[in-house]
């Protein structure tokens, strides 16, 4: 029986139609009952790709085949299209228009899913751990759910640091994790599937990318129940960018008001900046969408149809066409019809690194890869599909994703560091400039080098929890007198009680805690306060320190009850 199961017979009935397309995988197999655990191994694996692919491993391969023949020909998948500006909403962060969306999103925030994309590690940022920074969602009268796709790598640590923390706040019934499986890997234009280097009984496998998000939430359920309960929109986020929620409910605002199906957050982008862009595209059976453009894809495409010049800034400094920051907000009634149709499966593409000039063999093996944005490709051309951008880049996008190194060599070049030290350092510039547009008194910033980054705007620290304050309008019902609050340069001001409303103070020096609930009333405070230090290089530092540049002295805070 053991020798049966292992039998290339049996491979044959578990897996239709295996055997004639990866002969490779068991040609020169022993005979039944030699190397039966590990034939098992194989097996094994290969149920278990088959499964987590909608449509088998065999459908895996078959769109494998097109698309590695495609790249091999040079196909131009926009090949005939023509580009123009897309249909979206441009916003000054804190304008009246801003606010007005914005509680407009915060209103519809209460028919609304989230779902957090965490599937990665830090490793490029040069931490070890998980990325996860869960935000609270509270002071809703319906639950929210909120929904996280994890990976191998990262679905124990999430799992643990929810339970550790008591779900930051959440009931748990909140919270559903869902995770990805990795794809196969390909050896060759004909799609044979790749064994691991030095195991010849596992087939070598890579993340297929964060575009499964959409099959898992089919496949899971999660989406039709959603729907099903009289929630009207779904936000996908990433676990790199803190000040998404600043920017969220004036763009699910603009969802409601224009009653896009689908809806990217997007910030201004430079001409030929390495960064995705929104662009509308005329197809040449006649139809057209609105879809994300990769940025070495987007000047050769707007040569050809749009402007001799390629992208070009226009008078406002910046490319006509928005920066795609894979912030994104679905209409669930319109998702998942689609989702149904598809399986939840999205666009897929191919990558592979040729070695010779025929592109007849590769460098290394390759996989089918699928990014989450690429969604609005297969939606009908009726659907309606735009963005909505923040012109102030600081108050939407400051991801965290670079190394040190990596940040510092940016920042030499001209480009944004994109670095957990940026990332902080504008979390607090958007919460001042919040504070001061309300009327606080607000210190200008000072100045300050951390991790080879020279000349950093380093504002007042100063953060509140999101059942604070979410918006412009619930900021300032917080704080009855604006011109009453002052903060000084290189303060600090925590906010750790929801329920507090804060009616004066002036924070000459120093730092200071709102802990107690109703009117805070407070005079003038002056303390030896908290100190940002970069740290000393002969000195070892908490990896999470490291990626900053920088710790945190705790000199003096005086707590306001």
């Amino acid at each position: 029986m053991a020798a049966a199961v292992a039998s290339k017979l049996d491979i044959l009935k578990a897996n239709e139609g295996l055997l004639d397309a990866e002969e490779h995988l068991f040609s020169g197999w022993p005979e039944p009952g030699k190397d039966d655990d590990n034939k098992r191994r194989l097996l094994s694996q290969l149920r278990q790709l088959d499964s987590s692919y909608a449509g088998g491993l065999l459908k895996y391969i078959s769109n494998a085949k097109k698309l590695l023949k495609d790249s091999k020909e040079g196909s131009n998948p926009f090949e005939g299209c023509v580009p123009s500006v897309p249909e979206g909403k441009k916003l000054d962060f804190g304008s009246d228009a801003f606010i007005e969306l914005e509680n407009a999103g915060i209103a519809a925030a209460a028919d609304t899913a989230f779902v957090l994309v965490a599937g990665g590690l830090g490793e490029r940022l040069g931490y070890s751990g998980i990325k996860l920074a869960l935000p609270a969602l509270n002071g809703n009268r319906r639950q929210l759910p909120l929904a996280i796709m994890t990976s191998d790598d990262t679905h124990a640590r999430t799992e643990a640091l929810l339970r550790s923390h008591a779900f930051f706040g959440a009931d748990p019934a909140q919270v559903t994790l869902v995770k990805q499986e990795k794809v196969a890997c390909l050896a060759d234009n004909d799609a044979r599937l790749a064994l691991t280097p030095g195991d010849a009984w596992a087939v070598q496998t890579k993340p297929h990318g964060h575009g499964d998000v959409h099959m898992l939430l089919h496949s899971s359920g999660l989406a039709a129940r959603w729907r099903d309960a009289g929630l009207r929109w779904a936000v996908f986020f990433q676990d790199t960018n803190a000040l998404v929620f600043r920017a969220i409910p004036a763009a699910l605002g603009v969802s409601a008001a224009r009653a896009f199906d689908f809806n990217s957050l997007a910030v201004p982008r430079r001409a030929k900046e390495a960064i995705g862009a929104i662009t509308k595209l005329a197809y040449p059976d006649g139809t057209s969408r609105t879809l994300n453009v990769e940025y070495n894809q987007l000047d050769p495409l707007l040569r050809a149809a749009y402007d001799p010049e390629g992208d070009t800034n226009d008078d406002t400094g910046f490319s006509p066409f928005p920066g795609n920051i894979n912030q994104l907000i679905v209409s669930l009634d319109s998702y998942c019809e689609e989702l149904q149709k598809k399986g939840g499966v999205i666009g897929e593409f191919v990558n592979p690194k040729y070695a010779d000039a025929g592109r007849t063999s590769f460098k290394s093996s390759t996989r089918l890869e699928c990014m989450m944005q690429d969604f609005p490709k297969d939606l009908p051309s009726t659907a309606r599909v735009g963005y909505t951008s923040i012109n102030q880049v600081w108050a939407a996008y400051s991801p965290v994703k670079n190394s040190p190194a990596d940040a510092a060599a940016k920042a030499a070049g001209g480009n944004p560091s994109h670095s957990a030290t940026t990332g902080e350092l504008d979390y607090y510039k958007a919460n001042c400039k919040m504070l001061e547009h309300v009327g606080a008194c607000i210190a200008g910033p000072s100045s300050a080098s951390f991790n080879g980054l020279e000349d950093l705007e380093f504002w007042p620290r100063v953060v509140w929890p999101p059942a604070w304050a979410i918006g412009f309008d619930q900021l300032k019902a917080r704080l009855p007198k604006p011109s009453a609050i002052s903060l000084g340069q290189d303060t600090v001001l925590i906010v750790s009680e929801p329920n507090a409303s804060l009616e004066s103070l002036t924070l000459e020096r120093g730092a200071v805690e709102v802990a107690g609930q109703g009117p805070i009333v407070a005079g003038t405070v002056s303390n030896d306060g908290w100190t940002w230090e970069p740290l000393d290089e002969d000195k070892g530092a908490p990896e999470e320190e490291v990626i900053r540049g920088f710790h945190v002295v705790r000199h003096a805070i005086e707590t306001l009850k």
